[in-house]
C-alpha cells in the first residue's frame, strides 16, 4: 500500500511510484472540445475584443500597402510615358509622399500587431495556468480506484499535465492570433482586389472553394492520427516513468531487454501515428500552394491582357499580384492552423478527459453529521467495526462480515495471511474506499458522515512503503505537521531514533534528499516516516509493517519508541514479525476476510489454532 498524504503537501515535488500501462481512450467530440475550450477564454472576453481591434488594424494597414505601391509604380509608368512623349517627367514629390505615407503605415502596422500579440500571450499563458492547476488540484480528489482500475497510469497523468497541457498552450496562442489575423487579412485582400480589378478577383477566388474542400478531406484523414499520437506519446511517457522509477528493480531481475522491447513496441507505435499525422496534414501547404500558384498564373495571363486592352493600369497589376500572394498566404496559414487545431484539439480532449474522472464523494461539513469529531477537533479514538463487507472489483468480496470494537487508547494487532485483508481494512478506515456493507465508525459517528480532511486530521499512518519528497530532511519530517517548529521536528527524530544518523549527514537536518531519496538507505528512510508520525501527533495510529525495513536492533529502539508513542492512542498494528505484537492489547487473526480468532498474544497461543501455527512457523528454525 503506497502512503497518501494527509496533510497539505509542501512546494517540493513528490516521487512517482511505478504506474500501469495505459490503454487507448475513446476521444471525445472535437467540436465540443473546442467548446469547452472556448470557455476558458471568457473571463477574457473584453482583452480579446481589444487584441482583436489590433489585429485587424494593423491587416488593415498592411492590406493597404501594395495599392500604395502601385499608385507610386503607375506615377512612375505615367512620368516615363509623359517624358518619352515630351510633355513632362516622373512627380518625385508625389512619389516621395507615397512612401512617406507608406513607410507610417507599416510602422503602425508592426505596432498594433506587437500589442495584439502581448495581449494573446497573456491570456493564453493564463489560460494554461489555470487549466494546469485544475489537474493539479484534481488529483488530490481523485480516488485510489482510478489508478486501481486498468488503463490507468500516473506516468499518462503526468503526460497530460506536462505535454498535453503545453501543447494546448502553444496552440492556443498560434491559433487564435493567426486565425485572426488570416481571416481579416483575406477579407482586406478580397475587397482592395475587387476595387482594382473585378474579372481578375474572380479568378482569384475560384481558388476557395478548391481549397476549403482539400482543407476538409485532409482534416478528416488527419484527426484520427493526432489523437493517436497524443495517447501514444502518454503511454511512452508512463513507460519512462516506471523504468525510471523501478530502475533498481529492473536490473536487479536483469528485464532490462525486456523493458526495452516494451518501450520500442510502444514507441514503434508512436512513431507510425506521429508520422501519419504530420505527413497527412503536411500535405496542406504543398495543395494550397499548388492551387495558389495556379491561381498567380492565370492573374498574370488576364492581368496582362487586360493592360494592354488599358483596362488596368500597370501599377495595378503590381498590387494585385502581390494582393494574389497576400491572398494565398493567409489561405496556408488557415490550412497549418487546421494542422495545429487537430494537435491541439487531441490534447484538450485528454486533458478534459482526466478533468472528467469520477471523484471521491465529499461529506457536507455539518454539525449533525461530523458530531464531536468536529467540534472537538480530535477524536477519543474508539473505532468500530459493524458487519463490514467489501470488494475492490463488483462480485468479489474481500472482506466478508466484518465486525469489532476497538476502546480508545488500545493497541489492536492485525495478522494474518498475504492477501487476508489487512491493508484493506485501514483503507476502509481512511475513506481510501467507501464500504459495500454495513459500517465502520469513530466516536460513534459512521466516517461516511464525515468529512474525509476532518476525518483523516485525527491518524496518523507509517506504511511499509516510504514516502520521501525531494527536499530537506527538516522538511520531510514536517510534513507530518506543516506548523511544527524546528525544536519539534528534532524531539520527533529523537523519539523515532533518527537523531543519530541525521547527525551523521552532511548539513543534518538540511541535508537534501534526492529524487526518490537513493542518497538514504531504507531502514532511514523509514525511522523519516516515524518521526513524521511522531509529529503529526494524531489520536489514532495506523502501523502498516512499520518496522519492517530496520535491522534487530533499530527494531527494538522504534518499538520503544512506538510503546511510548502509542500510550493513550488507539493503534492498528498490522504486521508479518508477530514478536512485534506480543503487547498489543488484542490480536485480531484474518483469513480470506473473516476474523478467524481474536484475544491477547498469550490466550492465542494456549488455543493452538492458527495465530498460534503463525507464530511457531516464524521460530520453527530457533
Amino acid at each position: 500500500m503506497a502512503e497518501e498524504r494527509t496533510v497539505a503537501a509542501p512546494r517540493r515535488r513528490p516521487m512517482h511510484g511505478p504506474g500501469m500501462r495505459m490503454a487507448t481512450e475513446k476521444p471525445k467530440d472535437l467540436k465540443a472540445t473546442m467548446r469547452r475550450l472556448a470557455a476558458y477564454l471568457k473571463p477574457y472576453i473584453p482583452v480579446i475584443a481589444v487584441s482583436v481591434v489590433m489585429t485587424i488594424l494593423s491587416v488593415a494597414f498592411s492590406v493597404v500597402g501594395p495599392k500604395l505601391l502601385g499608385d507610386a509604380t503607375s506615377t512612375v509608368f505615367d512620368g516615363l510615358v509623359a517624358q518619352s512623349a515630351g510633355a513632362g517627367g516622373i512627380d518625385f514629390a508625389t512619389i516621395g509622399r507615397i512612401l512617406a505615407t507608406l513607410l507610417a503605415i507599416y510602422v503602425a502596422s508592426w505596432g498594433a500587431q506587437a500589442l495584439s500579440g502581448w495581449l494573446m500571450t497573456g491570456i493564453t499563458q493564463k489560460t494554461v495556468f489555470r487549466m494546469r492547476s485544475q489537474v493539479a488540484e484534481k488529483i488530490s480528489r481523485v480516488p485510489l480506484s482510478y489508478f486501481d482500475g486498468a488503463g490507468q497510469s500516473k506516468g499518462d497523468v503526468l503526460s497530460r499535465m506536462t505535454n498535453d497541457v503545453d501543447t494546448v498552450g502553444s496552440s492556443l496562442t498560434q491559433v487564435v492570433t493567426q486565425l485572426i489575423s488570416s481571416t481579416v487579412q483575406i477579407v482586406g485582400v478580397v475587397v482592395m482586389m475587387v476595387q482594382i480589378s473585378l474579372p481578375l478577383a474572380g479568378v482569384t477566388l475560384v481558388t476557395l472553394p478548391v481549397s476549403a474542400v482539400l482543407l476538409g478531406l485532409i482534416m478528416k484523414r488527419s484527426q484520427p492520427y493526432f489523437r493517436a499520437q497524443q495517447a501514444g506519446l502518454g503511454r511512452v511517457n508512463g513507460i519512462v516513468e516506471e523504468d525510471i522509477s523501478g530502475q533498481m528493480v529492473v536490473q536487479a531481475f536483469n528485464k532490462a531487454q525486456e523493458e526495452s522491447a516494451r518501450f520500442k513496441r510502444e514507441n514503434d507505435r508512436l512513431y507510425e501515428s506521429a508520422w501519419k499525422s504530420q505527413f497527412v496534414s503536411g500535405l496542406m501547404r504543398p495543395i494550397m500552394a499548388l492551387v495558389g500558384n495556379m491561381g498567380y498564373v492565370a492573374v498574370v495571363v488576364l492581368g496582362a491582357a487586360l493592360c494592354a486592352q488599358g483596362s488596368i493600369r500597370p501599377g495595378d497589376i503590381q498590387a494585385f499580384i502581390q494582393y494574389v500572394k497576400s491572398f494565398t498566404q493567409p489561405v496556408a496559414q488557415l490550412a497549418n492552423i487546421a494542422n495545429v487545431l487537430q494537435q491541439m484539439g487531441a490534447a484538450a480532449e485528454r486533458v478534459f478527459a482526466f478533468l472528467e474522472a469520477p471523484e471521491e464523494e465529499e461529506t457536507a461539513r455539518t454539525d449533525a453529521a461530523t458530531g464531536a469529531i468536529e467540534r472537538m477537533g480530535r477524536a477519543s479514538g474508539a473505532v468500530a467495526f459493524d458487519h463490514v463487507s467489501f470488494g475492490y472489483v463488483p462480485g468479489k468480496t474481500i472482506i466478508h462480515d466484518f465486525t469489532q470494537s476497538v476502546d480508545p487508547g488500545s493497541t489492536v494487532a492485525i495478522v494474518g495471511p498475504t492477501g487476508a485483508g489487512k491493508t484493506t481494512l485501514v483503507k476502509l478506515l481512511l475513506r481510501f474506499y467507501d464500504v459495500d456493507g454495513g459500517r465502520i465508525a469513530v466516536d460513534g459517528h459512521d466516517v461516511r458522515d464525515v468529512p474525509r480532511n476532518d476525518l483523516r486530521e485525527n491518524f496518523a499512518m507509517v506504511l511499509q512503503d516510504t514516502w520521501l519528497f525531494e527536499g530537506t530532511i527538516r522538511e520531510n519530517i514536517r510534513l507530518g505537521r506543516l506548523d511544527a517548529t524546528d525544536e519539534e521536528v528534532e524531539e520527533a527524530a529523537r523519539l523515532a531514533h533518527c537523531e543519530h544518523f541525521i547527525e551523521t549527514l552532511p548539513g543534518g537536518y538540511d541535508f537534501e534528499v534526492s529524487e526518490g531519496a537513493e542518497n538514504l538507505s531504507q531502514g532511514q528512510r523509514q525511522l523519516l516516516t516515524i518521526a513524521r508520525a511522531v509529529l503529526a501527533d494524531r489520536p489514532v495510529l495506523i502501523l502498516d509493517e512499520a518496522t519492517s525495513n530496520v535491522d534487530t536492533r533499530t527494531e527494538w529502539q522504534i518499538q520503544r519508541a512506538m510503546d511510548k508513542l502509542m500510550e493513550g492512542r488507539t493503534s492498528f498494528v498490522i504486521a508479518h514479525r508477530l514478536s512485534t505484537i506480543k503487547n498489543a492489547d488484542k490480536i485480531l487473526v484474518l483469513r480470506d476476510g473473516d476474523i478467524v480468532e481474536a484475544g491477547t498474544h498469550d490466550d492465542l497461543l494456549a488455543q493452538g489454532g492458527f495465530y498460534a501455527e503463525l507464530y511457531q512457523s516464524q521460530f520453527d528454525a530457533a
